[in-house]
């Protein structure tokens, strides 16, 4: 059990609030596109700091695979990781071939589960309506027949 917080721990890993991290004592006065700046920005950094922290904890694990001697040895096939794998990515614990290729699960959004096609021939019923470029005029020519 740890001797913070709960509210600490929440400080300590998320950071000030918005108001406190920009100094601003309202957001009320500031143009939308400011906050939404900031809010990006802060997005941005706990995005990074979750990245660097999945990376610290696979260095940490590597050096303590070189502790008890699996270091560079896959975890899959057992089999010896090449030096150049383990110079390009030093905390690995794969081969190339036994590698994960990647983290996205291909998990779709949820509102795709409720969304419908549109109706059929909607296209061709707002096809119908024109674009814009059907009503410029060419330049030098009226919009009517200039002989009727």
């Amino acid at each position: 059990m740890s001797h913070l917080t709960k509210d600490q721990l929440n400080t300590l890993l998320l950071g000030d609030s918005l108001i406190l991290s920009t100094g601003e004592l309202s957001s009320v006065d500031n143009h939308p596109a400011d906050t939404g700046t900031e809010t990006f920005e802060r997005s941005r950094g706990l995005s990074i700091n979750t990245s660097l922290s999945e990376e610290l904890t696979e260095v940490e694990a590597a050096l303590a695979r070189m502790d008890d001697g699996t270091y560079g040895i896959c975890e899959a096939s057992k089999q010896e990781i090449p030096y150049e794998r383990l110079e390009a990515i030093p905390y690995t614990r794969y081969t190339v071939e036994h590698a994960p290729t990647s983290r996205d699960t291909g998990a779709r959004p949820v509102e795709e589960e409720v969304m419908t096609p549109p109706p059929a021939g909607a296209w061709e019923a707002v096809e119908n309506y024109g674009s814009a470029s059907s009503l410029v005029t060419p330049p030098g020519q009226d919009s009517e027949d200039e002989d009727s």
